[in-house]
């Protein structure tokens, strides 16, 4: 099982391609790309992994969780591969520590893909953080995870899906990272503000957006797109807050138009 500095990594596609690092949200496991990864590594070498606290990674960590610090992992991963500079491609909580890594280590991004993401913690995700912790804490872990599918995605794909849903819960469930880890994770998305230093960004970035993401309202990847130099803004009418996973073929094909667009300048 490769890891570097106790993160988790795989690599999928083409080995002599562009590299592109692939980050996920709060659960945080690598596997979640993996509708995405046969498109992506067609001509492109592609990097998951699992953020630290998560997954197959190392569970313990010490000190204050925060998405600076996991912004500091990814150099650390780039580091061991000898990837000097990569595209990085956010969902969520991955997208904010790309985000980070714009204001921290700008030099090792080539571009950058946000999804779902925010400058700042809207009301709306704040309530629906309340929910799924109240859940955690009042009812346990399986009460947590059963409850999961209702925030990433459309009722149709839900009931569409119920088996592998089921299915994947169980697996979930076996690896489940611990309420404390959780918490913790919550708690550092919940303090992630850039909203003052957005104009700071200079990577090329596309921003992605549904506008029936049950999490995160659209408004807040439209602040961003306001305040990044040169964003681009792509809308998705439907596909929930995962729309990678549940409109794959769509999405793979829109970033790819897009990645080819930039590898081409």
């Amino acid at each position: 099982m490769p890891t570097i500095a106790g993160l988790h990594w795989e690599e999928h596609g083409r080995a002599d391609g562009p590299a592109i690092l692939l980050s996920s949200g709060l659960g945080g496991a690598g596997a979640y790309w993996n509708p995405n990864l046969a498109a992506l590594g067609k001509r492109h070498r592609v990097i998951t992994y699992d953020h630290r606290g998560t997954g197959r990674s190392e569970r313990i960590v010490p000190g204050d969780l925060t998405v600076e610090a996991m912004a500091a992992d990814v150099v650390t991963l780039l580091d061991g591969l000898g990837i000097d500079r990569v595209t990085f491609i956010g969902h969520a909580l991955g997208g904010h520590v790309g985000l980070a890594l714009a204001l921290s280590a700008p030099e090792r991004l080539e571009r950058l893909v946000v999804i779902n993401g925010w400058a700042k913690l809207d009301p709306h995700t704040a309530r629906c953080f309340d929910t799924r912790l109240a859940l955690l804490r009042d009812s346990g872990p399986r009460a947590y995870l059963h409850a999961q599918p209702l925030f990433l995605y459309p009722p149709q794909w839900i009931s569409d899906h119920h088996d592998a849903l089921q299915a994947e819960e169980e697996v979930h469930l076996a690896h489940f990272p611990g309420a404390e880890m959780v918490q913790r994770r919550v708690a550092a998305v919940r303090r992630f503000n850039i909203a003052g230093r957005l104009d700071e960004i200079r990577v090329p970035t596309l921003l992605v957006a549904s506008d029936d993401d049950m999490l995160v309202p659209p408004s807040a990847s439209e602040r961003l797109a306001a305040g990044i130099h040169a964003a681009q803004l792509a809308r998705m009418a439907s596909g929930g807050h995962a729309c990678n996973v549940t409109r794959a073929e769509h999405f793979n094909m829109w970033l790819l138009d897009w990645l080819d667009a930039g590898e081409g300048e």
